[in-house]
C-alpha cells in the first residue's frame, strides 16, 4: 500500500527530527568522553583504578531511577553499559582473559559485564584465563563457575584453591545451546562437539534426535563450533555468537533439556588490579575451607552462620587430592565481610578450619 503525500510529508519531518537528535546525541557523546579522558588522566596521576564496577552500578541505577521512558529500564542500562565501555577505552583499554576461541558464552559473559569496547584475549581454557590474569597479561578474567542444570564446574573451582585472584563481580547468563552445522539437516550427522558441560546439558535432546552420534568433548563450545565448520558430518552445541562467527546453520534451537539453564560466570582479578568492592547492600561473600576430620566438625564449622544470623546460599565439596579423604568446602553467604554480623560469623568459622581462604566478596549479578 502505498503511502498518501501526508504520510510522506509526516514521517519526511519526524526522520529530520531523528537525524537532529542524532547529532546531539553525538555531540554530548564526546562531550562524555572528552571528560571521561580528564577522569583518566587524573586516575593515572593518583595511581586509582580504571574500571570501578561499582561506579558503573551506581550510574546505570541513578539513570535507570531518572528514566521517564518510553525506553525500559533493562535496555537503558545496555546503552549506558555500552557508553561507559566505550569511554572507558579511552581512559585505558581493559584487557580480559576468556575461554576462546570466539563466540563462547565466556564471550558473551564477559561483554554484558564489561561492554564490547573491552580487549578480549581468548584463551584455550580456563587454566590459562587464570594464569593471564594472574600473569597481568589480562587485567580481569571471566569464567564459569556454576550452572543451573549440571551444577559445579569443577575445574575452575580447584583453580581458584591456589591463586592470589580473587573474585569482584558476577554475570549470571540464560545458556541456550543450539545445533549447529554446515548443512540445514539433521540427516547424516556423525559427530556432536562441545564442551564437556554442554554435553551434559542436552544430553536428553540427542539421546532422542541424534542417538547414534559421537559426542565428542571439546575445550570450549566455541571450539567445537570452529570444527564444524571444516566438516558436513559434523555439529557442535553453541550458541548464536559462534554460529555467526564461523557461519554455521542453527539445525535445532535452544536444545537444552532444561528450559532456564543458566551459567554463572565469576570475574577475577588480582587484589591490586582491583580490590574488593564496597558492599552494594545485595552481596555474596564467597570462602573456601577445609575443617580437621574428626566427628561433628562440618557441623561445628557451620553453626557460627546460624549464630549469627548469616545465610548460606550455596555449600559444595570437593576432594583435597591429599589421599587422606578429606575435602574443600566451597561456601557462599549472603552478605559482605564489612556487615557487623558477616564479619563476626566469618571470625567465628575461621577459628573451626584447618584452612580458610575468602575467594571474594561482590554484588550479586544481575540475570542477563
Amino acid at each position: 500500500m502505498s503511502q498518501s503525500p501526508v504520510q510522506s510529508d509526516a514521517l519526511a519531518r519526524l526522520r529530520v527530527q531523528i537525524d537532529s537528535l542524532d547529532a546531539q546525541l553525538l555531540a554530548l557523546l564526546n562531550q562524555r568522553a572528552r571528560v571521561a579522558e580528564e577522569v583518566g588522566a587524573l586516575k593515572r596521576q593518583e595511581g586509582s583504578p580504571f574500571f570501578r564496577p561499582d561506579r558503573v552500578a551506581q550510574v546505570i541505577a541513578r539513570i535507570q531511577h531518572a528514566n521517564p521512558g518510553p525506553l525500559l529500564n533493562e535496555n537503558v542500562a545496555a546503552i549506558w553499559r555500552e557508553i561507559m565501555s566505550a569511554c572507558l577505552a579511552l581512559e585505558v583499554p581493559q584487557r580480559v582473559a576468556v575461554l576462546g576461541p570466539e563466540g563462547t558464552f565466556t564471550e558473551q559473559a564477559a561483554i554484558e559485564y564489561f561492554g564490547s569496547a573491552v580487549n578480549l584475549i581468548h584463551c584455550n581454557s580456563f587454566d590459562e584465563v587464570f594464569h593471564a590474569t594472574a600473569a597481568g597479561t589480562s587485567q580481569f578474567g571471566v569464567v564459569a563457575v556454576e550452572n543451573s542444570t549440571e551444577g559445579v564446574v569443577a575445574r575452575s573451582f580447584d583453580l581458584f584453591l591456589h591463586t592470589p585472584l580473587h573474585v569482584v563481580g558476577e554475570v549470571s547468563l540464560l545458556v541456550r545451546h543450539n545445533l549447529l552445522r554446515q548443512v540445514n539437516s539433521l540427516d547424516g550427522v556423525q559427530v556432536v562437539m562441545a564442551h564437556p558441560q554442554a554435553l551434559m546439558q542436552c544430553q536428553g535432546w540427542l539421546s532422542r534426535h541424534l542417538p547414534q552420534a559421537e559426542r565428542r568433548a571439546m575445550s570450549s563450545n566455541a571450539e567445537g563450533a570452529r570444527l564444524a565448520a571444516t566438516n558436513p558430518a559434523w555439529a557442535a552445541l553453541a550458541g548464536e555468537r559462534a554460529a555467526a562467527q564461523f557461519g554455521l546453520h542453527m539445525v535445532a534451537h535452544a536444545i537444552q533439556d532444561e528450559a532456564y539453564n543458566r551459567t554463572r560466570f565469576a570475574v577475577i582479578c588480582l587484589p591490586q588490579t582491583l580490590a574488593m568492592p564496597a558492599p552494594s547492600g545485595r552481596d555474596c561473600t564467597s570462602i573456601v575451607v577445609s575443617v580437621p576430620n574428626r566427628p561433628g566438625s562440618v557441623h561445628d564449622m557451620l553453626t557460627p552462620l546460624k549464630k549469627h544470623g548469616v545465610s548460606m546460599t550455596r555449600f559444595e565439596s570437593r576432594p583435597a587430592k591429599s589421599g587422606q579423604w578429606e575435602y574443600y568446602f566451597y561456601i557462599d553467604i549472603a552478605g559482605h565481610p564489612s556487615q557487623p554480623h558477616v564479619h563476626a560469623a566469618l571470625a567465628d568459622l575461621q577459628t573451626q578450619c584447618a584452612f580458610y581462604k575468602i575467594l571474594g566478596a561482590y554484588p550479586l549479578g544481575q540475570d542477563v
